[in-house]
């Protein structure tokens, strides 16, 4: 993430992603599509993390399952039978972290940096 041009490292915790997503135990090759698919939502919401108050010099926004707004957690808004299609749909639609604008990078198999 950037803030003017300074670079604010970012990560998101697997199991964010998968609230985002609706899902359970995304598999470690797939979690790159899943990150890709929901780079929005996360920039949204380290945005909103760092916004929400004073950040020291160089820290790490880390995003956890307790910082998905209940309003963006699919879980909520994607029906049980619909969750597989959807994270099907993601990995066809995945393409490499360093295409595109290259906001957002995957960091680790563990975690997701935006």
């Amino acid at each position: 993430m950037m803030n003017g041009d300074q670079e604010i490292e970012c990560q998101i915790s697997d199991a964010a992603l998968d609230e985002l997503a609706g899902t359970r135990g995304t598999a470690s090759m797939a979690r790159q599509a899943q990150f890709v698919a929901l780079r929005d939502a996360v920039e949204q919401i380290a945005s909103d993390i760092y916004d929400s108050g004073p950040m020291v010099k160089g820290a790490t926004i880390r995003i956890f399952t307790k910082h998905i707004p209940k309003e963006q957690r699919a879980s909520d808004r994607i029906p049980p039978c619909a969750r597989l299609a959807t994270t099907s749909r993601a990995c066809a639609d995945a393409r490499p972290a360093s295409a595109g604008t290259g906001r957002c990078r995957l960091s680790s198999p563990g975690s997701a940096r935006a």
